[in-house]
């Protein structure tokens, strides 16, 4: 009896010493909704994410992946308890299910989407391109021998099949649309300078010879909105997505009022709620 009165007195010190709280376990590195997080928890989080242990990284990113950790938890709290997912769901069907609950606040309006295109109308400007083919030989023998059968008049998709070496084209050629950006300074000067249907002489590289052909000249020009608008809605859908799972965050973080125990933590926590 002696005994359990001595007990009881200890529990109402620790208590009140926590506020109320009742004392969390050794490895108990957080609180969140009454449940404890248990430091193996963020290990295998570590692992999951990273594929490294936390002993091999710095207390600040530490401390990042660990704000990161908590959300995630936070979250599908959220979600459980809105009875969008049982509670043994994992944190990326949790998060799908609170999207998709919100699917109105990430899809960006036509207006939205117009407001973006006039305040980046930099990012639509497409430099002058070409549409280019290329031979590719090792020596200068056979540049020559696929040299004189272009002059003879044999399709230059007929010669690259027959001569080319480049693995990316040696079907027919074919490279695709290149701007200048696309291509070393002396190949770009040499191939910018051709009429669309011509051929270049043969141009020799550290790793072989070429013989260029310009299928076709686009000059600089301004994607228009409807052509834009693909990677613009794209774009907002993923600021929208951030924006809206920044709001949920606060929202449980609000709600929850998770609490750390950063003496348990084994290393200098410095996080957003340090």
């Amino acid at each position: 009896m002696r005994w359990v009165r001595h007990h009881t007195v200890i529990t109402l010190v620790l208590l009140a010493a926590c506020g109320g709280d009742p004392v969390p376990a050794p490895d108990a590195v957080a609180r969140l909704a009454g449940t404890e997080i248990l430091y193996p928890s963020f290990e295998s989080y570590l692992q999951r994410n990273i594929h490294e242990p936390g002993s091999s990284l710095p207390s600040t990113v530490l401390s990042q992946l660990f704000d990161q950790f908590l959300d995630e938890k936070l979250l599908v709290q959220l979600a459980v308890d809105r009875e969008l997912v049982p509670t043994d769901t994992g944190a990326r069907l949790a998060v799908a299910a609170l999207l998709a609950a919100n699917r109105d606040s990430t899809e960006p309006t036509h207006q939205q989407i117009e407001n973006y295109y006039g305040q980046h109308l930099d990012q639509f400007q497409r430099p002058e391109r070409v549409r280019l083919s290329q031979i590719l030989v090792e020596d200068r023998a056979a540049a020559q021998s696929a040299a004189r059968q272009l002059a003879a008049g044999t399709p230059f998709v007929e010669v690259a099949r027959n001569h080319s070496n480049d693995p990316a084209t040696i079907n027919d050629g074919g490279q695709g649309l290149l701007a200048r950006s696309d291509l070393p300074k002396p190949f770009a000067d040499t191939i910018f300078a051709l009429e669309p249907g011509t051929v270049s002489d043969i141009i020799p590289a550290e790793y072989g010879f070429h013989i260029f052909l310009v299928n076709e000249r686009l000059p600089a020009t301004e994607l228009p909105l409807h052509e834009a608008e693909p990677e613009i809605r794209s774009q907002l859908r993923r600021d929208l997505t951030e924006q809206r799972l920044a709001e949920l965050v606060r929202e449980a973080r609000d709600r929850y009022e998770p609490k750390i125990f950063v003496r348990n933590l084994p290393f200098n926590y410095q996080g957003r709620n340090s």
